[in-house]
């Protein structure tokens, strides 16, 4: 089964346009599982113009489920996931002015670095997984950092979809049996929609957990966040 984790950073930035609690960010987070969320995502920017770090203090008690913290491993954010403990930490190479994640890992350039971040995530008892591109060499590199999963980044696969899915899909394809054949386990996300998921999912082995949150709750304005959910979680049989 492929889980869905649902990206609430939306619904954080649409509260924090008024500057009250409205919509209530962890009454979402609980509906969300009520209405068949498998996992409840985060990524906290150190702007926190949409989700803020005392947000993933606040999760983290009534998250039953999963929790992921995605973030680039800044001081203050591993500071913050050494706190909460969450149970998945995303690593992601995003800069703090990024409006949304646009690129993975160079995990050759990187791959000390993230060796030994991910050793003191893992101690700390969390599942770690890294931002990464359909790109094999860097899929290898990843393997040796000690990560236990890899998430590809779908933007690319979602911008061409329409043009052409099986050439779109075809790099994550490779990357993904080459994750298996690597011991990784896989994670998809970004710009994943009711258009594009059930051909990922359907075509992309050993796939465990896509985050998806923009879109979704795009959907949620006109179909009602418990439907989308639920329309979601059936491109995942």
């Amino acid at each position: 089964m492929t889980k869905l984790s649902v990206n609430i950073n939306k619904i954080a930035t649409l509260r924090n346009a008024r500057g009250h609690n409205r919509p209530d960010l962890l009454q979402a987070a609980r509906d969300c599982e009520r209405f068949g969320a498998q996992g409840i995502t985060v990524h906290p920017r150190p702007d926190e113009r949409h989700i803020r770090y005392q947000d993933v203090r606040d999760l983290k008690p009534i998250v039953t489920t999963e929790l992921n913290v995605e973030g680039n491993p800044t001081p203050d954010f591993l500071a913050l996931v050494h706190e909460v403990r969450p149970e998945q930490v995303t690593l992601v190479p995003d800069a703090p002015d990024a409006i949304t994640s646009n690129a993975g890992w160079d995990t050759i350039t990187h791959q000390d670095y993230l060796r030994g971040i991910v050793a003191d995530l893992k101690q700390m008892g969390a599942r770690v997984s890294i931002f990464l591109d359909p790109v094999p060499e860097l899929v290898r590199a990843a393997a040796t950092t000690g990560t236990d999963r890899i998430e590809l980044y779908t933007e690319d696969y979602a911008r061409h979809y329409h043009a052409g899915r099986e050439a779109a899909l075809r790099p994550y394809r490779e990357a993904a049996e080459l994750a298996q054949e690597l011991g990784l386990g896989l994670n998809a996300g970004h710009d994943l929609d009711l258009d594009n998921l059930a051909y990922l999912k359907q075509n992309l082995p050993g796939l465990q957990e896509v985050s998806i949150g923009h879109a979704l709750i795009c959907d949620a304005l006109y179909l009602g966040l418990e439907n989308t959910i639920q329309l979601y979680r059936r491109q995942l049989v």
